[in-house]
């Protein structure tokens, strides 16, 4: 007898070794005392991070690199096998050249290499990483992003400073302090009701996506809503269908800017009229399992090639999420279940 689908894997962007409670980052004395001994993972202001070419780690510098103490915009990242984790803003500079790697969605896209070490984005390139690196760079991310619209206070207007080693901010006129926000945000696999997993998922297309670029439907939970009522409410106004029997499958951060994504299950009958959302849906399709997993065999995401040009209608046209997304996992946990 079949039982309701689980995810079979950890998102990627979920993998993390890294210890990074709270009384590791209030302790200065114990955090100056270590940096001699300390990582910097360098992030550029497009995102991007070094990885030596064939390699899973990023290419991390030595924190004495960047003086005998942490600079005023180092951030704390953690602690792994008795390494301290920082990060600080760094480019890959003018030197050097550019090469073509896998990007988001599996389309190859242009990155800076300097040096052997190719400056990678998270969306790209997350998956490939080892679960430490995985961990470092996402949260990395997620601080830079935060830092970027928490540079005044939201009470006063004055300009705010870093404290806790980056981990909250200061209101330098009235004292204030604010710590990095997520934003949550559904995203819900919907298939039929046929059987226990159903037989079709339910996939749709934004406008600015390319011509068959599919995923499953998510929002951001609203003030005073409860996730489940988040699910319900986001499909009835993204496609015009009413779902139910909403489940949760696990979670995601997803930094771009500040998000986690809670990824959910629920049924709804295929038989209802879609009504995709004008200006947010452009298309919305049933999709069969079958479609699914050639979709699937047919790209080539995990080979680091791009996704192969269409040639014909069904599933070739199907453009699946990328590695790196919670929608994948989903998508190949519910590809691989029996109805």
């Amino acid at each position: 007898m079949s039982t309701p689908f689980r995810l079979g894997a950890l998102p990627t962007l979920s993998r993390s070794t890294v210890d990074r409670q709270e009384t590791l980052r209030t302790n200065p004395e114990r955090l100056h005392a270590r940096w001699p001994d300390a990582r910097v993972v360098l992030l550029s202001d497009e995102g991007r991070t070094p990885v030596r070419r064939g390699e899973d780690a990023l290419a991390t510098r030595k924190a004495l690199s960047f003086g005998d103490a942490p600079p005023e915009d180092a951030v704390f990242l953690g602690q792994w096998q008795d390494t301290d984790y920082w990060t600080l803003p760094g480019d890959p500079g003018g030197a050097g050249e550019t090469v073509r790697i896998r990007g988001s969605w599996g389309f190859w896209e242009e990155a800076p290499e300097v040096d052997g070490e190719v400056w990678v984005e998270l969306r790209g390139h997350g998956d490939l990483l080892d679960d430490t690196s995985a961990g470092l760079f996402t949260t990395a991310q997620a601080l830079r992003n935060w830092r970027r619209g928490a540079r005044f206070c939201t009470r006063c207007g004055g300009a705010t400073e870093l404290v806790q080693f980056g981990w909250a901010s200061k209101c330098v006129q009235c004292g204030r302090e604010e710590y990095p926000r997520t934003d949550p945000a559904v995203i819900c696999l919907v298939h039929d009701d046929v059987g226990v997993n159903g037989e079709h998922v339910l996939l749709a297309r934004q406008p600015i996506w390319p011509e068959n670029r599919f995923s499953i439907l998510a929002g951001f939970v609203e003030a005073g809503e409860s996730l489940e009522g988040c699910v319900v409410r986001e499909i009835r106004e993204e496609v015009g269908v009413e779902v139910r029997d909403a489940r949760y499958l696990g979670s995601q951060p997803w930094p771009f800017p500040r998000s986690i994504m809670l990824g959910f299950a629920a049924r709804a009958d295929a038989g209802a009229p879609l009504r995709p959302a004008d200006g947010e849906i452009e298309q919305a399709h049933w999709v069969s399992r079958a479609e699914v997993r050639a979709a699937f065999e047919n790209s080539q995401l995990r080979s680091g090639d791009a996704v192969p040009t269409p040639i014909g209608g069904g599933a070739a046209n199907l453009i699946l999420p990328g590695n790196s997304s919670i929608a994948r996992v989903m998508l190949e946990a519910w590809s691989r279940a029996e109805p």
